[in-house]
């Protein structure tokens, strides 16, 4: 239920215009005469008939006399919220105002009066104070909820799954690679659209296909039956990492993809939603549409015969010897095709579920859910679909103090080397991505992009205090602990704050 004030004083004071300043004066002059308590008085008698659970929003109390009273009158059960954003952007958002109250002609007119002038200063006796400068009303929505605990934060316990929180590149290959020592079995899924860019002193490497943990670690790497393959890529890792048969187990059930399903989506989907034109959604439809005619799948290629064997029996048997798993997801949460903006996602679905179907392990097994992601997230280039809040490369450089040139170097696709584009963090998004996913822990990556000092920082308190209040805010949001912490792109770049 919402509460607004400014109804109130129309009914506490009929004669009082539906203007700014007049409601204004009217509402000093109700603070004049109770001492803030008609707010709180008037709060009790319109909850009465309301059952005990429900939710009342009170918009706005406007000095401390009003919250005293309120809390007077409900005790523990009454939260005061400060909502700050800077003058600069109060002024903004008071310009596109449009409503039934006939505003003054500018945001300086309203704080010439005395009451308005001193509200910031109520963030003092607040119970939570959220600045929403970046921020869209849902934005301020979801984190608020957060705050109360009015989302619910349920985790479950056995594989581990890692999984991109946003819309893919959140560098999920270099945390991958970084925890894959402690993993005896390394399983992937997805298909070479997918580009997941691991730090190698001798120069980056990019793994399209293999887990990208195969060059960190010596554990058994596993293909699912549904992946989608490349197989000129997925020859290519083989030969470059040395993988021995008795190290790659790939699927006899998983998709090859044709040079006809490249063609096709290099022809229709590319400029249309942004697509990286690796064949994967044409070879996907043909797997469903051509069902009954001759497709060829991992088991029919020669070349593959070495590595072929059936997943589900290879991670059974792991399961009997207590061997350890690490699912790696591809892509990222919003562009599942089924939870994404359709029609800019992908042709799959992204998230832990769609990534244990298409791997064959079943939710029962799965004990922890790592999501990654970006302090800035990004989408490809061109028509790639909604972001939020895109904001611009320079302003990513004058935030953090990294260079210009930098920042669109590194602000290139894996798979297709197009620029991305950049945008404000989604916390509603987040949310999303989180009630999705379930995540018993988040990885953070581009700690560098909150302040070029992050990259200096080896331990948690050594970040800067923003980001460390950011970080505290993605565990309010997600409840789950940031438990890595990627500062740059390097291999001791990670602050690892977990507690297993």
């Amino acid at each position: 239920m919402l509460f607004k004030t400014n109804h109130l004083i129309s009914t506490l004071i009929p004669s009082v215009p539906n203007e700014r300043q007049a409601l204004q004066e009217a509402g000093e002059t109700l603070d004049r005469r109770t001492q803030g308590d008609w707010v709180g008085q008037a709060l009790a008698r319109k909850v009465q008939s309301l059952d005990e659970h429900s939710i009342v929003v009170v918009d706005a109390v406007r000095i401390e006399h009003q919250i005293e009273s309120i809390r007077k009158a409900f005790g523990p059960k009454a939260v005061h919220v400060h909502l700050t954003a800077s003058s600069t952007e109060l002024q903004k958002r008071y310009s596109r105002r449009k409503g039934k109250i006939k505003e003054l002609s500018s945001y300086q007119e309203v704080k010439k009066s005395r009451t308005e002038s001193l509200i910031d200063s109520l963030k003092e006796v607040a119970d939570i104070v959220i600045n929403t400068d970046r921020c869209t009303d849902n934005d301020v929505l979801v984190r608020v909820a957060a705050q109360l605990d009015l989302y619910s934060r349920d985790t479950t316990t056995l594989v581990d799954v890692l999984v991109g929180g946003q819309y893919g590149s959140e560098g999920k290959g270099n945390i991958v690679s970084y925890l894959a020592r402690e993993y005896d079995y390394l399983v992937r899924v997805g298909g070479p659209n997918a580009g997941h860019k691991v730090y190698r002193e001798e120069g980056p490497y990019t793994f399209h296909l293999l887990p990208s943990g195969t060059l960190t670690s010596e554990a058994k790497l596993v293909i699912g039956p549904g992946a989608n393959l490349a197989l000129d890529i997925l020859l290519k890792e083989i030969r470059e990492c040395n993988i021995t048969n008795d190290r790659l187990y790939i699927d006899p059930r998983a998709m090859i993809i044709e040079e006809k399903d490249r063609r096709f989506e290099s022809k229709s989907l590319k400029d249309k939603i942004g697509s990286t034109g690796q064949g994967v959604g044409a070879a996907t439809a043909r797997r469903i549409r051509d069902r009954g005619k001759k497709i060829r799948m991992a088991e029919n290629i020669a070349e593959l015969r070495p590595f072929i064997k059936r997943t589900d029996e290879v991670l059974d048997a792991a399961y009997a010897q207590g061997k350890r798993i690490l699912l790696e997801g591809t892509q990222g949460a919003s562009l599942s095709l089924y939870h994404g903006n359709y029609p800019w996602v992908t042709s799959r679905d992204t998230n832990v579920s769609g990534a244990l179907a298409e791997a064959g392990i079943a939710p029962r097994r799965v004990r922890k859910v790592i999501m990654v992601c970006r302090t800035y997230p990004i989408r490809v280039g061109g028509s790639s679909g909604p972001m939020s809040q895109e904001i611009s490369r320079r302003e990513i450089a004058r935030r953090s103090g990294l260079s210009y040139a930098e920042i669109l170097r590194v602000e290139r696709t894996s798979t297709t080397n197009k620029p991305r584009r950049i945008g404000e963090f989604d916390w509603v998004q987040f949310h999303r991505s989180t009630m999705l996913n379930g995540p018993t822990d988040i990885a953070l990556t581009f700690a560098d992009y909150l302040g070029k000092v992050n990259r200096n920082a080896r331990r948690f308190e050594q970040l800067s205090e923003d980001t460390i209040r950011f970080i505290e805010e993605v565990e309010r949001i997600s409840g789950a602990p940031v438990s890595l912490i990627s500062t740059r792109f390097h291999s001791r770049s990670i602050i690892d704050r977990r507690a297993w």
